[in-house]
């Protein structure tokens, strides 16, 4: 997103663009997944006074304007990720904590199965499936 598109964005909300906002949404854009700890070292690198109650108020702003999407990848900080990448299911390997996504049609069988059977909406972005990475497995990883 461009920094004019950001600043329309949140102006059309009566909000405007700070220097932490654009940092916290470019360190996100470039870092992939990110927990707020992650995203507050990088824009530290920028912006040494910007402190980690920023980044995280920044971040929930930032989700509740549908730039940013978090997900749990483990039992620590939430990981977020640019909303507007596909919507893709996470794998998480416990022994190495590699992060791999995979295509949510995997799972739409089973989406569809709990939609028909229990009323329940399946929010792909949000989901996080924990095992042994392929490499791990193998005992390829050192």
């Amino acid at each position: 997103m461009s920094e004019s598109s950001l600043a329309e964005m949140l102006r059309s909300r009566g909000l405007r663009l700070t220097a932490q906002r654009q940092l916290v949404l470019q360190a996100v854009l470039e870092l992939g997944h990110a927990t707020p700890e992650q995203v507050h070292t990088a824009v530290r690198e920028v912006a040494a006074g910007v402190n980690i109650t920023t980044i995280y108020r920044t971040l929930e702003l930032l989700e509740r304007l549908g730039l940013v999407t978090h997900t749990h990848l483990s039992h620590g900080s939430p990981t977020y990720h640019a909303a507007g990448e596909h919507q893709h299911v996470h794998l998480v390997c416990r022994e190495c904590g590699a992060i791999d996504e995979v295509d949510p049609e995997m799972f739409r069988p089973l989406a569809d199965q709990l939609a028909e059977q229990r009323g329940f909406q399946v929010d792909i972005g949000h989901v996080s499936l924990f095992g042994v990475c392929g490499s791990c497995e193998n005992g390829d990883r050192e």
